[in-house]
């Protein structure tokens, strides 16, 4: 099972040595962040600060910084646990005999643990805060890279619903602290909330707005999930969970929070305030630059009687983001599997953001398989975003650098096998010529047919690769030849 909160996994983490208390002040100003960057990259423990300069709060960091520490919050032994057990959800099978009446109540019966379950009373409302009783700078926000525009909450998750259809959105955005009662709202172009706040704006109506820090583990993944508009992020945070996620009806706003979080802030947005956010040393590891986004007046503060606050830290890679992408990318490919039956495997690299490259394998069947599987990817929700997509044969390792580079340097005419197009980029793009779209490729990296035009005598050449025998000859007798 999932840890109930983020305490109880830090006490976690603290009996197996895996957390590192921080007694010395330490000052939000970049000293946190330079702290934070080198012990991430050093793959070290996570990180609590209890004595935070200007703030009585603790400050939890780097407590996914690790993809064993991200399966043990989330009860797992890793990301492949729960990929199956999706797979087995999205393909349900017609029962045959018993066994397969039981199995297919075994999948009816696991979902019942899904839906949050709402209760009155919650420990993130031990404390009640209000009016000019609100004051922000009482949370340790992270002044992380030289450049920043100002300090930031890195890890809020921000509740909004859609002011027509009452659906409920979770997400993950930046959020600066602007003063004592107002945070910038730096949801993108292609995220739900900025549509939930469009629709509001447009009726001339304002959206209510609730951020909730130190969530369950479970819950804190889901966010981060780029789940369809659709689906409920708590669904599928008590699908990880193993349990239902224990949710509390907020103070002034008519929305919800994780009843188990640390500290929440409440407020509403009005249409058309907006104040200068940015710049920000973002995950792509260059600063975005400043732009005009929505500015929250939080009228309300609820958290426990001694809150935890958690963040974390994002710049070039490798950083946190980088378990919690490689979770996602796991979780996904029996989802994406389905809409797109063509893909083997698929790795998002973290070098890439996750988003800017994507390695695909395909079982080649027709000529074109690989541009017909790259035009898919394209069209896969999110995954339009993908700017270079490469496609190899089924026997390649799609996590092997190496074998993937060798593929895409060697097997590859670039006058016929590279496929240049236009299309939506990531709002955080740098490189793009104009903001929002640019150019993508892709490579397919497969071995050509003779129907695409790979005529050379002989067809495609055979790769290089050891006798069978020899080798398990060789397997054998390895001690006796003293290596």
């Amino acid at each position: 099972m999932a840890y109930d909160d983020l305490r109880s996994f830090l006490r976690a983490l603290d009996r197996e040595g895996d957390l590192k208390r921080i007694k010395a002040e330490v000052d939000p100003h970049l000293e946190i962040g330079e702290i934070v960057d080198r012990v991430q990259k050093a793959k070290g423990p996570a990180l609590l600060f209890e004595n935070v300069k200007g703030s009585s709060m603790p400050l939890a960091m780097n407590v996914f910084g690790t993809e064993r520490r991200l399966a043990k919050a989330l009860g797992l032994k890793g990301p492949d646990d729960i990929s199956e057990k999706i797979a087995g959800l999205l393909k349900p099978e017609l029962p045959q005999g018993f066994t397969g009446f039981r199995d297919a109540f075994g999948k009816l019966a696991s979902m019942t643990h899904v839906p949050p379950r709402h209760v009155k009373d919650a420990p993130v409302q031990e404390v009640v805060l209000t009016g000019d009783d609100v004051d922000l700078d009482r949370l340790p926000a992270l002044f992380t890279w030289p450049l920043d525009g100002g300090s930031f909450f890195n890890l809020g998750l921000t509740h909004t619903k859609h002011p027509d259809t009452g659906i409920r959105n979770l997400g993950l955005y930046r959020l600066q602290r602007h003063d004592r009662r107002t945070i910038g709202m730096h949801w993108q172009i292609h995220k739900d909330s900025r549509n939930h706040y469009a629709v509001a704006a447009k009726r001339g109506e304002r959206l209510p707005v609730a951020i909730a820090f130190g969530c369950p583990p479970a819950v804190t993944y889901a966010a981060t999930a780029p789940l369809p508009g659709d689906i409920d992020e708590y669904l599928f945070a008590g699908f990880i969970a193993g349990e239902r996620v224990r949710m509390v009806d907020c103070k002034t706003v008519p929305l919800q929070v994780p009843a188990d979080a640390e500290v929440v802030v409440e407020g509403w947005l009005e249409p058309g305030e907006m104040l200068p956010e940015g710049p920000f040393g973002d995950h792509t590891g260059f600063y975005t630059p400043q732009e005009p986004f929505p500015a929250l007046k939080i009228d309300c503060v609820t958290m426990r009687r001694r809150p935890i606050l958690q963040s974390i830290v994002v710049g070039r890679p490798p950083t946190e983001d980088g378990p919690l992408g490689k979770f996602t990318e796991r979780f996904f490919l029996p989802l994406l599997k389905i809409i797109i039956p063509d893909i083997v495997d698929y790795d998002l690299p973290e070098a890439g953001g996750f988003h800017n490259c994507v390695i695909v394998s395909i079982d080649k069947k027709y000529p074109k398989h690989a541009q017909k599987t790259m035009h898919a990817i394209w069209g896969a929700h999110m995954m339009s975003l993908t700017k270079l997509i490469i496609v190899v044969d089924a026997d390649c390792d799609v996590h092997d650098y190496q074998e993937v580079a060798w593929r895409a340097f060697g097997n590859v005419d670039y006058s016929r096998d590279l496929t240049v197009v236009e299309g939506p980029v990531d709002h955080l793009d740098h490189a793009s010529y104009q903001q929002f779209w640019g150019g993508k490729a892709g490579i397919d990296a497969t071995r050509k047919l003779p129907e695409e035009g790979y005529t050379r005598d002989g067809g495609w050449p055979e790769m290089v690769a050891s006798d069978p025998a020899t080798a398990a000859l060789v397997s054998r007798r390895w001690k006796e030849y003293g290596l």
